[in-house]
C-alpha cells in the first residue's frame, strides 16, 4: 500500500519562510515524479510544483517561482518544498502526490494516483 505523509506546515508571517516534507512509504518510489499542490479555501486545488524521479526537472506555477523550490531525496523516500518569501495568498492546505501509472502532464491533479493527506500552511499579514 502507498502511504505520503506530509509534515512542516504550520502559521508563520509575511516574509517567513517554511520547508514542508512527503514521505513515501512505499518501497521503489524513487522512481517517479512527484508534485506539490495546495488548496486555499474556498478554491479548487492547485499546482505547485513537480519534479521527475531523478530531480533532474523541476517545474513551478508562476506565482511560487523564484520562492519556492522543490527537491526529493531518493534514499529517504522523501520530497521537500522549500517555501520562502511567503505571502498571505500562500496560505492553503498543501498536498504531495505521486504519478505511478501514467505520464501525462505533472501539472494537472488527474495525473497523479496517490496523495497524502495535505498539511496546513497559514501566513499572516
Amino acid at each position: 500500500q502507498v502511504q505520503l505523509v506530509e509534515s512542516g506546515g504550520g502559521l508563520v508571517q509575511t516574509g517567513d519562510s517554511l520547508r514542508l516534507s512527503c514521505v513515501v512509504s512505499a518501497r521503489g518510489l524513487s522512481n517517479y515524479p512527484m508534485g506539490w499542490f495546495r488548496q486555499a479555501p474556498g478554491k479548487g486545488r492547485e499546482f505547485v510544483a513537480s519534479i521527475t524521479w531523478s530531480g533532474a526537472n523541476t517545474a513551478y506555477a508562476d506565482s511560487v517561482k523564484g520562492r519556492f523550490t522543490i527537491s526529493r531525496d531518493n534514499a529517504k523516500n522523501t520530497v521537500y518544498l522549500q517555501m520562502n518569501s511567503l505571502k498571505p495568498e500562500d496560505t492553503a492546505v498543501y498536498y504531495c502526490a505521486v504519478q505511478i501509472y501514467n505520464s501525462a502532464s505533472l501539472y494537472y491533479e488527474n495525473s497523479y494516483d496517490y496523495w497524502g493527506q495535505g498539511t496546513q500552511v497559514t501566513v499572516s499579514s
